[in-house]
C-alpha cells in the first residue's frame, strides 16, 4: 500500500511540492544575503543593531581566527551560549571553516557536558563567562583546547590563559582557506538528542539537511514573507534546532531581523514586541500562554505579529483561539524533531488549518503510519500507528552510533517513535510518544536521564519518571520512587539531589514514593500504567 498524498491537493501551483536543493554549503546564504542586503539590520540585541555588512565581516574573522588556531574541515566546535549576537557569528563561522557546529544546552550540568564534548570529541568551545567555570571543571577530561568565552556585559573577570571573544576575532589575518564541500555528505551540525538507551544521540545534520529545511520552510510560507521586510522576534533557543532553523537561519536566508532575547522574561519580552514591532514570533506553547494570560497585552503593540510558528509541545485549541483573538495574528502549529533538521509538518497558511492536528507535509517531504508491530505495514486512514517521514531534511545518522542509527533510519526512511494518526486529508495528528518523552515548557525530557541519577542514590531502590499535565509548562516531571529497606528520603531530598545534578529543567516538581511499581511479569517497569493513573 503507498502512503496517503490526499494533503498534496492543499497546496496551490504557486508553491511547489518538490523543491530542488542547491549544491552549495549551508554557510554561503549569510554571504549571499550580505551581498545583497548589506545595510538591512540582520540582528537586535538589546538596542544594539548589526547590518549584514557588519554579520558577514564578523563571521568572517572568526572563520578566519579558527582557520589560524588549526581548526580544519570536519573538527567540532561547540557552542554553549544563549541567544546573542555572537552565537551567530560563531556559528557561520564555523560553517564556513568547514567545522561541525554542536549544539550544547547552556542549561547542561558538568557531567551532561562533560558527555557530550568527549562523544563529539570537541577541542574548541565558545562560552558564556557564567558558564565558564562548569566548562573548566571538566576540561582535564575531555580534549577540551581552545576556550573563546563570550561577556555581555563588562565583567571585569581574567580568563587567562583563555581569550575572550573580542580578542579571538583579531586572531585571524583577515584571509579564508577556501573549504572543498560535500554538502550532502559534510556534516553541519551535530544537534545533540535523547535516547531510550539513557545516552544522549548527536543527530548528524548535512549542510544539505539544514538547507534543505530553510528552502522547504520558505517555500511553504513564502506568501507570508516579503523579503528583507520580516522581523523575528527570537526567543526560543537557538541551541535548539527549531530556533536554529525557524528564527536564525530562515531569518537570514530572507535578509530579515532577528529580534533576540536570551530567555522569556514576559515583561521584557511584551516590552520588546512594542518596541521592536516584530512580524514573526515562533515560539512554543507556554510562551504564547503567558502572553495570553497578561491583562493588558493588547496595549504592547502585540497586533504587529502576523503569524507564529508553534512547535516542541501540543497547542491548547482554546489557548490558539485566545492568542489569536488578542493579536489578530495567526498560529500555525507544527511538528519536527533534530532528526529532521527539524521542520517536517506544518498547518498551512494556504489552506485550512485544523486544530490539534500538526498539519501536512513540507515539501519534498513524505510520510506515513506503519504498524507498531513491525514498522513495514501502512495502517488504515484514521488508526493509530507510528508515523515514519522521508525528505532531504532527514538526518546522515547519528555520530558513533551505527546500531542507533540501523535502528532509526530503515530503507530510506525515518522512524520517529512517535505514534499518530492521518485524516483523509492527509493531516497528521501526533497521539503519544513511543519513547516516553515528556515535555516541559518546549524542553524535550528523556525520563532515564533523570533515572539514571536518582538510582545513584543512596536511598533509592527503583525509579521510573513520567510527564504530568500541567496547564502552562504543558507537563512537569514526576518522579515515583520506591525506597531501600531502611532507608529514608522526603520529597525535598530527592529534588535537591536533582538539582545538584540535573539542569534545572530536568529536575522532578512532584515526587511521589510507593512500595512498589506496576511491572510486567518479567520485571520491567510499566512506565504506561503510572501515566494511565494521572489520566483518570
Amino acid at each position: 500500500m503507498s502512503e496517503n498524498k490526499a494533503w498534496l491537493a492543499h497546496y496551490p501551483d504557486t508553491i511547489e511540492k518538490n523543491i530542488t536543493i542547491p549544491n552549495k554549503p549551508m554557510g554561503q546564504i549569510l554571504h549571499e544575503t550580505a551581498s545583497k542586503f548589506p545595510n538591512n539590520f540582520a540582528l537586535s540585541f538589546y538596542g544594539k543593531k548589526f547590518t549584514y555588512g557588519q554579520l558577514q565581516a564578523l563571521a568572517h574573522a572568526f572563520t578566519s581566527a579558527l582557520q589560524q588556531n588549526k581548526v580544519q574541515k570536519g573538527d567540532r566546535v561547540a557552542i554553549m551560549l544563549p541567544n546573542c549576537p555572537q552565537y551567530v557569528i560563531s556559528y557561520y563561522g564555523i560553517l564556513n571553516a568547514g567545522g561541525i557546529v554542536t549544539q550544547v544546552n547552556p542549561m547542561s550540568v558538568e557531567r551532561e557536558l562533560e558527555y557530550i564534548l568527549n562523544d563529539s570529541g570537541t577541542e574548541t568551545i565558545v562560552v558564556l563567562d557564567a558558564f565558564y567555570p562548569r566548562v573548566k571543571s571538566v576540561q582535564s577530561q575531555t580534549s577540551l583546547k581552545n576556550i573563546i568565552v563570550v561577556s555581555l556585559q563588562s565583567s571585569g573577570q581574567n580568563f587567562a590563559p583563555d581569550r575572550s571573544f573580542e580578542n579571538f576575532l583579531t586572531e585571524g589575518n583577515g584571509n579564508v582557506v577556501p573549504i572543498e564541500f560535500e554538502p550532502e555528505h559534510d556534516v553541519a551540525v551535530l544537534q545533540y538528542t535523547g535516547g531510550t538507551t539513557g545516552r544522549s544521540k548527536g543527530a548528524m545534520l548535512t549542510h544539505r539537511n539544514v538547507l534543505a529545511n530553510v528552502i522547504q520552510c520558505y517555500e511553504f510560507f513564502k506568501h507570508d514573507l516579503v523579503d528583507g521586510k520580516e522581523k523575528c522576534l527570537t526567543v526560543i533557543p537557538l541551541f535548539h534546532v527549531f530556533g536554529m532553523s525557524s528564527c536564525m537561519n530562515l531569518s537570514i536566508y530572507t535578509a530579515g531581523e532577528s529580534i533576540m532575547l536570551p530567555r522569556f522574561d514576559l515583561e521584557e519580552v511584551l516590552n520588546t514586541i512594542k518596541n521592536e514591532q516584530p512580524t514573526m514570533f515562533p515560539g512554543v506553547p507556554t510562551m504564547y500562554v503567558a502572553i495570553t494570560s497578561h491583562p493588558r497585552a493588547e496595549e504592547y503593540g502585540i497586533n504587529s505579529i502576523r503569524t507564529c510558528n508553534s512547535g516542541s509541545a501540543p497547542m491548547p485549541v482554546e489557548l490558539l483561539r485566545s492568542f489569536e483573538r488578542k493579536t489578530g495574528s495567526k498560529i500555525l502549529e507544527g511538528y519536527g524533531l533534530s532528526e529532521a533538521s527539524p521542520t517536517t509538518h506544518c498547518n498551512p497558511p494556504f489552506a485550512e488549518r485544523k486544530p490539534g492536528s500538526v498539519g501536512i507535509g513540507m515539501p519534498s517531504t513524505e510520510y506515513k503510519i506503519v504498524d507498531l508491530a513491525t514498522g513495514k505495514e501502512e495502517v488504515p486512514i484514521g488508526e493509530l500507528g507510528e508515523v515514519i517521514i522521508k525528505g532531504p531534511q532527514i538526518m546522515k545518522g547519528y555520530w558513533n552510533m551505527p546500531e542507533e542509527t540501523a535502528n532509526t533510519l530503515r530503507d530510506g526512511w525515518l522512524y520517529t517513535g512517535d505514534i499518530a494518526k492521518v485524516d483523509e486529508d492527509g493531516y497528521l495528528y501526533i497521539v503519544d510518544r513511543k519513547k516516553d518523552m515528556i515535555i516541559a515548557s518546549g524542553f524535550n525530557i528523556y525520563p532515564r536521564d533523570i533515572e539514571e541519577m536518582l538510582y545513584e542514590h543512596p536511598a533509592v531502590q527503583e525509579a521510573v519518571c513520567i510527564g504530568v499535565p500541567d496547564p502552562y509548562r504543558g507537563e512537569d516531571v514526576k518522579a515515583v520512587i520506591v525506597l531501600k529497606a531502611g532507608k529514608a528520603a522526603t520529597e525535598e531530598d530527592i529534588i535537591q539531589y536533582c538539582r545538584q545534578n540535573l539542569a534545572a529543567y530536568k529536575v522532578p516538581r512532584l515526587v511521589e514514593f510507593r512500595d512498589q511499581l506496576p511491572k510486567t511479569g518479567v520485571g520491567k517497569i510499566l512506565r504506561r500504567a503510572l501515566r494511565d493513573e494521572v489520566k483518570q
